[in-house]
């Protein structure tokens, strides 16, 4: 986390937005850290991440903290049911857990911008959640802010191809705005934790 004050003034947001009850699901989990922090303000987290390496030190951390409703799994936002690190099943209790209005709230932090097939990864997530539920992301919103950027933009996609970078979409605050209200989301609240990544709290409509 290179902004930490940033970081956390977009947690603290993102709590308020929790109930002790809600059933939550984290795409793109990483190492955990932000699931782990977040559990004790809901009911039980799925966090999920497709690197095995990733959920190996999250299920570490996770049994290092004592928290016991947080379950890491391996898994992209396309699959329907994850795979645990071995390449077996889960281990979830019941393969409907990652089925169609499952969730209450979807987390997707620093991740979107990853994803090459944007509209579909929303209307994955759309379905995923219960009517009404609160869909919460951060995403890096590079174009406008500098020249340097720019030139990232046409450099990238040439070292993407020798395999040095993955794919990072670029984009401007108000493209992800769109995305979002595109796949039939309400936008609730907005903000930049910190400048250029946009922060967005949607409730499905």
């Amino acid at each position: 986390i290179q902004d930490m004050a940033a970081y956390e003034k977009g947690l603290a947001h993102t709590k308020r937005h929790l109930k002790e009850s809600d059933k939550v699901l984290e795409v793109g989990c990483g190492t955990g850290s932000t699931a782990l922090l977040l559990a004790g303000n809901v009911s039980h987290i799925t966090a999920s991440d497709i690197s095995a390496n990733m959920i190996e030190i999250a299920k570490g951390k996770a049994h290092d903290e004592g928290v016991e409703n947080v379950q890491f799994i391996r898994s992209t936002l396309f699959d329907t049911v994850g795979q645990d690190a071995s390449g077996g099943t889960s281990g979830m209790s019941s393969d409907a857990d990652l089925e169609a209005g499952s969730f209450d709230v979807i987390l997707a932090l620093n991740f979107l911008h990853l994803v090459e097939d944007l509209p579909g990864a929303l209307g994955k997530i759309h379905g995923l959640l219960k009517p009404g539920g609160v869909f919460i992301s951060k995403s890096a919103c590079m174009v406008g802010h500098s020249k340097r950027i720019a030139l990232l933009r046409f450099v990238f996609p040439l070292l993407r191809l020798l395999g040095v970078v993955p794919y990072v979409r670029f984009m401007s605050i108000a493209q992800m705005d769109a995305y979002v209200a595109d796949a039939d989301f309400e936008i609730l609240e907005t903000g930049e934790y910190p400048r250029s990544s946009r922060y967005i709290v949607a409730r499905k409509n």
